[in-house]
């Protein structure tokens, strides 16, 4: 089922209060979703199952990224842990000159990824399948991006050091966060030192339509990652730096 005439317009007011035209990017969306809502009955894509909550929490949550200045069009960008692909997709639809790798450890996701890029023809963005611990330590894609998001679940050190490395010096790492980030951006101080990153701001702001809030954590490179980052797979996870 695509999108109905409501979450259509929906769409249409959420991105008007981001300051985006989303008319000529309708039939996308639309598609996109019909092939969410399809895929997710028979493969557990993601917990969000009805129109509004997919229009407003993937979709436009997604775009509320474009809020950063730094995320100019022709940028190069990795998703880390981009699940059904987001924030990278919606991402990739609106800003056709910038590059989307979209990478997930778990293949099932990558496949469908991969489907809607085929699906709507997007000639910017490709589907990785793999753990960020292992691409940052390949040579041809270590410190190469010009930035790295996360929609992160992870705290802000394991997410540090899972994007870092993929980013070249002079780069940026946006972190999608909720409300109360603070205390987790204080704890990562000391693995923004080890990783040649640092602090460059957080952005508040609100979902549309919803009001719920929003945090975007922006981590510059500013030296190269050490070698023996990141540590092997799921070591980041389970004993973030300090």
């Amino acid at each position: 089922m695509r999108l109905t005439p409501a979450g259509v317009q929906l769409l249409l007011r959420a991105g008007a209060e981001l300051g985006l035209d989303l008319e000529p990017h309708i039939p996308a969306f639309s598609t996109f979703f019909e092939l969410l809502t399809d895929a997710n009955q028979t493969t557990n894509l993601t917990a969000i199952r009805d129109e509004t909550g997919i229009v407003l929490k993937h979709f436009v949550d997604s775009l509320t990224c474009l809020a950063c200045p730094n995320l100019v069009e022709g940028i190069s960008v990795v998703d880390v842990g981009t699940g059904a692909g987001f924030p990278g997709l919606p991402l990739a639809i609106v800003q056709p000159g910038s590059q989307f790798d979209l990478l997930d450890a778990t293949q099932k996701k990558t496949n469908f990824v991969a489907q809607v890029i085929r699906t709507l023809g997007l000639k910017n963005a490709q589907a990785l399948w793999g753990r960020a611990e292992e691409l940052a330590q390949q040579y041809v894609k270590r410190e190469t991006y010009g930035a790295a998001l996360s929609r992160a679940v992870a705290s802000l050190a394991t997410v540090a050091e899972l994007t870092l490395p993929l980013v070249k010096v002079g780069g940026f790492v946006l972190v999608q966060k909720g409300a109360g980030v603070e205390r987790e951006v204080a704890g990562a101080q000391g693995a923004l030192g080890k990783l040649g990153g640092r602090l460059e701001g957080i952005s508040y702001l609100k979902l549309p339509i919803t009001g719920d809030a929003r945090a975007l954590v922006v981590l510059r490179k500013v030296a190269p990652t050490p070698r023996q980052y990141p540590r092997k797979p799921g070591i980041p996870a389970k004993n973030p730096l300090s």
